[in-house]
C-alpha cells in the first residue's frame, strides 16, 4: 500500500510540474469550449485588423478569380483509356470528380462525364466532406475506392465506387474514418492498413495490415503483418503488373527507416535492404531502389542517392544482384521515379534545375535524354502502363505551368495546355545567389523581383523556405504571389536550405537533430546576404514558412528578432518539447529527436520557439495560421504560441479556419480569404510603414 501510495504522490507531483511549466495546455484541448472560444476572439481581432485595410477586398476577389478561373488547367490522372480529373471552381466549391476520354482530352475539347458532386453528397449527408482521391481497380477500372475525409483532415472514409452506374457500391467495401491506406489485390479483395480496433502507433498510425474479403465484416480479415505499437506505421499495397499482383508490406520503425515485406504464396519474405533504402516500384521484374546512405554489397560500394534495380526473383530468393540505374553527382539529386509500359523516367535536380530522363533495360540500364524545357522545375504527371505515353508539368517562377504530353520511349513531346498568367511576367527577372552559412557552407537562393528594381535597402522582401525531411524548394509559378505580391512592387525570395532535397540524401541529413541549427544557421545567413546585398532591409523583410517551415520562421524570429518585421507562421511546430505527443508527432522524431531523451532535450530546447520566447525582446508582430482540423500538426502549437506572446505584452495576429486540415483550407474560397489574409498582413507590415 505504502509503495501504492508513493507513485500516486509522484505521478501528481509529476503532473503538477508539468501543469507550471506549461500553463496553456488546456488550449490543446481542440473542440473544448473554453479554447473555441479564445479561438473566435482571436480570429475575430485579426480578421478585424485585415479586413479594415483598403486593399484587403481587393486581394480576396483577386485570389478567388484565380483559384475559381476556368483557364486553369484540368491535370489529369489516367486510367485506361480515360482521364480522370478533381475540380473546384465558384459552382462547385467541395468539388466534382469527372472523367472524359483521352483523345478528347489531347485535342483540347473533354467530354467530362461528372462521376461524384461533393457538395451535393456534402448537402445529402449533412457532412463537409473533402475529396482526398481515389484507386482504380487494375486493368479494366470499372471500380474505385474514393478516399472522402471530414473538413480536409488525414484520417479518412473510403467507399466502393461504381463507374458506370456513378454511384457508390451497396453494401460495397466501407473502411471507417481513420489514418492508413487500402489497395486492391483483386475485385473481390483488398490489403488494408487501418485502426481494426486494437490500437494504433504512438504517431496515430495503423499497426496491421490485414486482407479483407468482399462479404465478410472488417473484424473477420485476415492478419498478413502485426507491428509494434512504438513504430511509427504499418502500410500494405500491391503492385499491379500484366504477369503479376505484388503485394508489399513496408514496416516503418522511424520515418526514415524500416523494413519492407513481400508476400509470395502466402509466406511474407523480407529481404536483406539497408534499414533506410526507399522502394519505389516495380519496373518489368524489377523492383526499384534508391540509397539513402551508403551500401557496400560484394565488395561494391553504392553511393547514397544513387538508383538501384534488383530483379524480383533475386531479391526474394536471397540474391543481391544489384544493377545501378543512375547515380547522382554531388549537385544532383533525384525528385521523382516513374514508370510507363518500356521505359522508367527519372527527373533529376541540378543545382535546383530539373531534367527528364527516361531508362529502358537492354542487358543493364540506357539512358535517354527526354525531350523537356530547361531552366525550370519539371513534375511528372499520370503515366500510362499500357503504352509509354505520360503527362507532365513544367513552370519557373515567370512561365506559368504547362503541361506536356510525351512519349517516353522516343523522347518527344507536345504542348497540351498552359496556364494564363496573371501578371506581367516580363517586367520581372530571376536571380540565384549564394549565402554562407556559419559552418561556410554555401546555401543557394532565388530572388524574384521587377528588372527595374533598385538594390537600396528599401524593397519589400518576402523570404521563403522550408529546410526539412528532404523536400525541395524549386522554382514555381504562382499566380497568387505575382499578382498579390510582385504587382504591388514586393521581392521574392526563395531559399535552399539544408534539410531539403535539393541535393540529394546528404543535403538532407546534414540537417538531423543535434544539427538542427545549421538550418535555422542558412536562413539567417540568406536573411543577412540579403539586407548586406541592399536587396532589402530588416525592417523591409518578412519571412513566411508553413509545417515544419512554420517551426524556422518560429526559430528565426526568437533568435534573431533583430532580422525579420513580419512573419506569417502556417500550421506550425512551435512546442518542441510535447511535440510528440501531438497527433503524428511522433513520427518525426527520426527528424527532430526525442524530448523525453535528457540528451536529446538538450539540444532541442535550445531552438524550441514556445521555450524560447523571453520578455523585453523586440519581436515582430508575427501572424499564426491554423487549422482546427489539422490532424497531422496539432493546432495547439500555433494556439500556446500566440497565447504565450500576448501574455507577455507582445502583439499577435491569429487565424484558425474550422476546416482545411493540414492544408489550412478546404474550398477556394477558404483559401482566397487566407491568401488574402497573409498578403494584407506584409503589406501592413513591410509596405504601409
Amino acid at each position: 500500500m505504502k509503495q501504492l501510495i508513493m507513485i500516486i504522490v509522484a505521478m501528481a507531483l509529476q503532473i503538477s510540474c508539468t501543469r507550471q511549466e506549461d500553463s496553456y495546455l488546456w488550449l490543446e484541448e481542440v473542440d473544448s469550449e473554453q479554447s473555441l472560444e479564445w479561438v473566435n476572439q482571436m480570429n475575430q481581432l485579426s480578421l478585424a485588423a485585415f479586413t479594415a485595410h483598403p486593399d484587403y477586398q481587393n486581394l480576396y476577389e483577386t485570389n478567388l478569380r484565380i483559384l475559381n478561373s476556368d483557364d486553369r488547367i484540368p491535370f489529369p490522372s489516367l486510367y485506361g483509356d480515360f482521364v480522370y480529373n478533381f475540380w473546384q471552381d465558384q459552382q462547385h466549391e467541395r468539388g466534382i470528380w469527372r472523367r472524359a476520354t483521352r483523345q478528347s482530352y489531347l485535342a483540347g475539347d473533354p467530354d467530362w462525364q461528372l462521376l461524384l458532386d461533393i457538395d451535393e453528397l456534402s448537402r445529402t449527408e449533412g457532412v463537409k466532406w473533402v475529396f482526398k482521391g481515389a484507386t482504380g481497380l487494375y486493368p479494366e477500372f470499372q471500380k474505385f475506392l474514393v478516399s472522402l475525409s471530414k473538413g480536409g483532415g488525414d484520417a479518412v472514409v473510403v467507399r466502393e465506387f461504381d463507374i458506370p452506374s456513378r454511384s457508390f457500391v451497396d453494401s460495397g467495401f466501407y473502411l471507417p474514418e481513420a489514418k492508413g491506406g487500402v489497395s486492391w489485390i483483386d475485385e473481390n479483395t483488398l490489403m488494408v492498413a487501418t485502426d481494426f480496433g486494437d490500437g494504433v502507433t504512438t504517431s496515430g498510425y495503423p499497426r496491421q495490415v490485414k486482407s479483407w474479403r468482399r462479404g465478410t465484416a472488417l473484424a473477420q480479415a485476415t492478419e498478413v503483418f502485426s507491428g509494434e505499437e512504438k513504430d511509427m506505421g504499418i502500410w500494405g499495397y500491391t503492385i499491379h503488373t500484366p504477369g503479376k499482383v505484388y503485394q508489399l508490406v513496408s514496416r516503418r520503425t522511424s520515418f526514415y527507416e524500416g523494413e519492407y515485406y513481400f508476400l509470395e504464396n502466402g509466406e511474407l519474405i523480407k529481404p536483406e535492404l539497408p534499414g533506410d533504402i526507399e522502394l519505389y516500384d516495380v519496373f518489368n521484374g524489377r523492383v526499384i531502389f534508391q540509397l539513402k546512405s551508403d551500401w557496400t554489397v560484394d565488395d561494391r560500394l553504392l553511393t547514397q542517392g544513387t538508383v538501384i534495380s534488383m530483379a524480383y526473383t533475386d531479391l526474394i530468393s536471397g540474391k543481391q544482384n544489384v544493377e545501378v540505374v543512375v547515380q547522382p553527382g554531388e549537385r544532383e539529386s533525384i525528385t521523382e521515379i516513374a514508370q510507363t509500359r518500356d521505359r522508367l523516367l527519372i527527373n533529376m535536380l541540378v543545382n535546383v534545375k530539373n531534367e527528364l530522363h527516361a531508362y529502358h533495360y537492354e542487358n543493364g540500364w540506357v539512358k535517354e535524354k527526354m525531350d523537356a524545357p530547361e531552366m525550370g522545375s519539371i513534375s511528372l504527371g499520370a503515366c500510362d502502363e499500357f503504352s509509354n505515353a505520360f503527362f507532365f508539368d513544367f513552370q519557373n517562377f515567370l512561365e506559368p505551368s504547362t503541361l506536356f504530353y510525351g512519349d517516353a520511349e522516343t523522347g518527344k513531346s507536345e504542348k497540351i495546355r498552359t496556364l494564363s498568367p496573371w501578371f506581367p511576367t516580363e517586367k520581372y527577372e530571376v536571380k540565384q545567389f549564394q549565402a554562407v552559412s556559419a559552418d561556410g557552407t554555401s546555401i543557394p537562393y532565388f530572388v524574384v523581383h521587377a528588372k527595374n528594381v533598385v538594390y537600396d535597402g528599401k524593397n519589400p522582401t518576402l523570404l521563403y523556405a522550408y529546410g526539412g525531411f528532404e523536400v525541395p524548394m524549386l522554382p514555381r509559378y504562382s499566380a497568387v504571389t505575382g499578382a498579390a505580391w510582385l504587382e504591388k512592387g514586393g521581392v521574392y525570395v526563395l531559399a535552399n536550405l539544408r534539410g531539403g532535397g535539393e541535393f540529394g540524401p546528404s543535403w538532407h541529413q546534414a540537417g538531423l537533430k543535434e544539427n538542427r541549427q545549421r538550418i535555422y544557421d542558412d536562413f539567417h545567413a540568406v536573411a543577412e546576404n540579403l539586407i548586406t546585398k541592399k536587396i532589402t532591409s530588416s525592417s523591409k523583410l518578412g519571412i513566411y514558412g508553413g509545417s515544419n517551415g512554420g517551426l524556422l520562421v518560429g526559430v528565426a524570429f526568437t533568435q534573431r528578432p533583430d532580422l525579420y518585421q513580419a512573419v506569417v507562421c502556417a500550421v506550425p511546430l512551435l512546442d518542441m518539447k510535447r511535440y510528440n505527443k501531438l497527433l503524428a508527432g511522433a513520427s518525426w522524431m527520426a527528424e527532430y529527436g526525442n524530448p523525453d531523451i535528457p540528451e536529446e532535450w538538450a539540444f532541442i530546447q535550445k531552438y524550441s520557439p514556445y521555450h524560447n520566447l523571453n520578455k523585453n525582446r523586440n519581436y515582430p508582430e508575427v501572424f499564426f495560421t491554423t487549422s482546427t482540423r489539422d490532424d497531422r500538426v496539432h493546432p495547439g502549437h500555433a494556439r500556446k504560441m500566440a497565447a504565450k506572446m500576448n501574455d507577455m505584452g507582445y502583439k499577435t495576429l491569429y487565424y484558425e479556419n474550422t476546416e482545411g486540415g493540414h492544408a489550412g483550407a478546404s474550398t477556394n474560397e477558404q483559401r482566397a480569404r487566407m491568401n488574402a489574409q497573409v498578403y494584407t498582413y506584409l503589406q501592413m507590415k513591410l509596405m504601409d510603414n
